[in-house]
Order: structure tokens, then sequence, then C-alpha cells
């Protein structure tokens, strides 16, 4: 059996076949009764956009329940932090052996950072359809 992300939210609104689920992303400790008193724990509020089917009929206001894959954590934690630092500490590497200054290998590994993440932001259509949440329990209030 996979293991599974999930996280409870409201629609906050909904168009184009998407909804946008709003979530409270605690920290670990914010749970703890010492929270109050300690300035490490936190917590947000995110915006989920969320791909609805045909038969999923939502309204804004509604509780929802989302759900992802846990692979599809991994896959956004590789593509999101392990290969840029894999680029970035390569290409330093490299290029301080081809240019032999630190200076210019590390502003020449920054624009291979750069084009990553330009890349990436081109491909986001493609990513969003691989990494993505989908509602699995609606609850009307």
């Amino acid at each position: 059996m996979s293991q599974t992300i999930t996280h409870s939210g409201t629609i906050e609104r909904t168009e184009n076949g998407k909804a946008y689920v709003c979530i409270l992303q605690a920290s670990a400790c914010s749970s703890c009764q010492a929270a109050k008193l300690c300035r490490s724990s936190e917590s947000k509020e995110k915006i989920i956009e969320v791909p609805l089917t045909p038969a999923q009929a939502v309204s804004v206001g509604q509780t929802v329940q989302i759900e992802a894959s846990s692979s599809q954590g991994l896959k956004a934690v590789w593509w999101a932090y392990t290969m840029p630092l894999i680029l970035v500490v390569g290409s330093l590497f490299l290029f301080v052996r081809l240019t032999g200054s630190e200076a210019q290998a590390a502003l020449i590994s920054l624009l291979v950072l750069a084009a990553y993440f330009f890349v990436l932001y081109l491909m986001r259509d493609k990513f969003s359809q691989i990494l993505s949440f989908k509602i699995t329990n609606i609850t009307n209030v």
C-alpha cells in the first residue's frame, strides 16, 4: 500500500476546472504545549491548486481533504532541492578546474542554477500534471 500525504483545507475559489484549496501548514512543534511561549513554532496558510474531475462538484467554503502520494513528494524534493545542489556543486568543481578562478567558477555556477530554474519554470505545466494533489473527501458545511 502506498503512503499518502494528506491535508484538510477549505475551498477558496474555483475556476477553469481547478479548485484553489487553502490549507494551514503548521510546523511540527506547533502542537506543543509550550508553542505559545516559543518563537520557533509557526504556521502559514498555503493555497494549493487542485485539478477537478468532471464528477466533482465543489463550492467555496467547503471543507475538503486533498492527497498526493509520498513518491510525488520525493520527486518534488529531487527537482527542487537535490538536483540544483548537484548542479551547483558539480559545476563549481568543474569550472574551478577549467578556469582556475574560484570567483568565475562561482559566477558560472550561479548562472547554471538560474538556467536550471528557468527551465523548470518553462516546464511548469508538465510538472503540474506529474506533481499534483487530488481531492479525496468533500465535506458539506
